[in-house]
């Protein structure tokens, strides 16, 4: 299976007088088609809506699929699947199409936290963006604009637009659609997960909402160089994302266990 890794190296810092404080994602993306995480995990858990009613600023507690994380959803608007979204073809997906989007809160009944978060991004746009936190603090932010460069770079990009279900078979080809999974490291966990559609040109439509504590990474890599610097303003916590480096796209490997660069 060909499989891409792409690292976002990201640098946050507190306030102005506090020491920087590091935060490593990897992203990964898996062959095109694929719907669910192909990852490794000593716990995991799957969110996919289909037991959620259809409709507008929903709030609700799951518990993924009886795993031993818990989340809340603020806010989420669920649909039946479409040409837009909604993993397999059927059943229903989360989506938002406001600014400020809706959140996810989670927690784990055993210690060691949350350390992975993995989903099938449907029809991505532009102002799809993601925020990921720790204790209130923005920890990393997923943009639109590095997603679809990342997806870009892939081996036959072409193959991960128009929606990969036979239900909707070839429609949507302007948009792309892929599973992407982050991958905390270095000890940091995350508590909650914001999605946004900023600036407002559509949707940000996902399913398959996977939470876990990963233990294995492998397939193909592409590494993406990120820079550290940035002093915010009081209670401002910035992400910086530059340069981008691809090595290995399109190698066949498995079972290769990735080393942060």
């Amino acid at each position: 299976m060909y499989r891409a890794i792409i690292f976002v190296f990201a640098a946050l810092a507190a306030q102005a007088a506090h020491a920087t404080i590091p935060f490593t994602v990897s992203i990964e993306s898996e062959a095109a088609g694929i719907q669910n995480s192909q990852s490794k995990f000593s716990a995991v858990g799957v969110e996919n809506f289909n037991a959620i009613r259809v409709g507008n600023g929903q709030n609700f507690s799951t518990n993924f699929g009886n795993s031993i994380f818990t989340g809340v959803y603020s806010g989420v608007d669920i649909r039946s699947a479409d040409q837009y979204g909604g993993a397999g073809g059927n059943g229903r997906y989360a989506v938002t199409f406001s600014s400020t989007g809706y959140s996810l809160d989670l927690a784990s009944s055993e210690p060691g936290g949350v350390t992975y978060f993995g989903f099938w991004l449907s029809a991505l746009d532009r102002g799809n963006m993601l925020g990921f936190y720790q204790k209130g603090k923005l920890l990393f932010e997923f943009s639109a604009d590095v997603a679809a460069k990342f997806i870009s770079q892939l081996p036959g990009a072409a193959s991960y637009r128009c929606n990969p279900n036979a239900a909707f078979a070839s429609k949507n080809c302007g948009e792309p659609y892929a599973f992407l999974n982050f991958y905390a490291r270095g000890g940091t966990q995350f508590d909650r997960i914001v999605f946004a559609e900023t600036p407002r040109v559509g949707g940000y439509e996902s399913d398959n909402h996977t939470v876990g504590r990963w233990n294995r990474i492998s397939g193909s890599i592409v590494t993406v160089a990120g820079a550290t610097n940035g002093i915010p303003e009081p209670a401002t916590w910035l992400s910086m994302i530059a340069g981008l480096g691809f090595v290995g796209i399109g190698l066949r490997r498995r079972g290769t266990e990735v080393v942060s660069a």
